[in-house]
């Protein structure tokens, strides 16, 4: 087989172009920065032309990956994972030799190091949704928080909502993929759904937000937007400030569980919300409100459809529940046994 001279930043830009065919643009983002390290790799070892990568170099890339970055296990494992999918496209487009990719040996992590624990918990999340509800009701922070915790949605979706997708009679909201108008969902068409909003109170402060605080603008494609700012559809980055600024403790609970003068500390600033160690991102809130959904004895499959992720990841990544909360959880089956 002939192989055709291909430089390895030319090919990563190919690899992620063809990728945008098949792939949420957040996974295109992802794979983005995790060959970055490659490139940088390439760069200092003088590799200018994918032909030369061979099952040897690549395991030196990952000696290098081990040894001169600051990686733990599972970070290792994602990054080699999606380097080896990468390598398998440089196959196809005849740039690496056939079979270098099967030489890529991905260290295997257990389940344990790979499920994160970071979540919010049903009574900070009830904490924070009470002190919202007395101090700052049918605020964009109050509206976000508890549409986040109660639905379960990624900041993503949040994001995606238009004005039109609540629909107060029937208390639902319409998650839709529309990646047209830059609103994508992760999942693409099957993370289109309808969502009950059972919370009475989420209902009203919905309904209280549209009314009274609701920026009445169109975005850039003249949609007009649930939740917004003044120049039109929040940002992604808007929905994890307010997210940070809410789960800190000196905001909710009035108290530094890290023993810091809370007047003096940096993180009662909007700009250093997130330097708070016990400030979250709106990840742990979905973790959380899962894990809330699975300890009232909602069905996986439910919650599955609900929060739209596989039973198989939610079961691995976002059920924080402990042993204890899983047995207690299943004894109410086994009174006939």
């Amino acid at each position: 087989m002939t192989l055709e001279p291909l430089a390895p930043d030319t090919a990563v830009e190919q690899y992620l172009k063809s990728r945008e065919q098949d792939a949420s643009a957040s996974t295109v983002r992802n794979h983005r920065y995790r060959l970055r390290q490659f490139l940088e790799w390439a760069d200092e070892t003088g590799l200018d032309n994918m032909n030369e990568l061979t099952g040897r170099l690549a395991e030196r890339f990952k000696n290098w990956r081990i040894s001169e970055c600051d990686i733990n296990s599972v970070t290792l494992e994602q990054h080699l994972r999606t380097f080896r999918v990468f390598v398998r496209w440089c196959e196809s487009v005849d740039a690496v030799e056939q079979g270098t990719a099967e030489k890529i040996i991905v260290p295997r992590v257990s389940k344990g190091e790979k499920v994160r624990e970071e979540h919010v918990d049903n009574e900070q999340a009830d904490a924070i949704i009470d002190y919202l509800h007395r101090f700052e009701y049918a605020s964009l922070s109050q509206v976000i928080f508890h549409t986040l915790w109660h639905t379960g949605c990624r900041r993503g979706a949040l994001h995606a909502l238009d004005l039109d997708d609540w629909h107060p009679q029937d208390r639902y909201l319409a998650f839709r993929h529309r990646p047209e108008t830059d609103t994508p969902l992760k999942l693409q068409d099957d993370g289109e759904r309808h969502v009950t909003v059972s919370n009475d109170r989420l209902a009203q402060s919905l309904d209280d937000y549209i009314a009274e605080n609701r920026h009445d603008v169109t975005d850039e494609h003249g949609r007009k937007p649930l939740f917004t700012t003044r120049n039109g559809r929040i940002s992604g980055n808007s929905i994890q400030q307010h997210v940070y600024k809410v789960t800190r403790p000196c905001f909710y609970a009035g108290k530094c569980p890290h023993n810091r003068e809370i007047d003096d500390c940096e993180g009662t600033q909007a700009s250093g919300y997130s330097s708070c160690p016990s400030s979250l991102s709106p990840h742990p809130v979905r973790r959380g409100a899962i894990t809330a959904h699975l300890n009232k004895d909602i069905p996986k499959e439910i919650a599955s459809e609900r929060m739209s992720v596989s039973v198989d990841t939610l079961e691995e990544h976002y059920d924080a529940r402990t042993a204890e909360e899983k047995r207690q959880n299943r004894a109410q089956y086994l009174d006939n046994l």
